[in-house]
């Protein structure tokens, strides 16, 4: 069902499709991993450095989180993954073809 239909005379309009909105995320980024303690001793992951949309860092940080298996949310264009999971966050982004660095504690 196509939302806001627009009748025009114009023989060359053309209806602009959606799947612009769903650009993937860009590859070749230069991203650091820290490791800050939080409240009660928490520790979280925090991935600084992602150049992209809002749209796109929430999407990126959703898919990291499940398949880290853990919470976590997006702050300041930070990803914050809830527990020790540095290693393995590193592993996956440099799977999809970034450069993830750790960095900080």
């Amino acid at each position: 069902m196509k939302k806001n239909i627009v009748y025009s005379t114009d023989l060359s309009f053309e209806i602009e499709s959606s799947n612009n909105n769903n650009k993937k995320v860009p590859n070749n980024q230069d991203l650091r991993i820290h490791l800050d303690r939080r409240k009660a001793g928490k520790i979280v992951t925090i991935i600084k450095g992602f150049n992209g949309s809002r749209k796109q860092l929430e999407e990126y940080a959703t898919l990291i989180k499940k398949k880290c298996g853990v919470g976590g949310s997006v702050k300041n264009n930070e990803i914050l993954i809830q527990g020790n999971v540095r290693e393995f966050v590193i592993s996956l982004l440099n799977d999809d073809g970034h450069i993830a660095k750790p960095s900080g504690g």
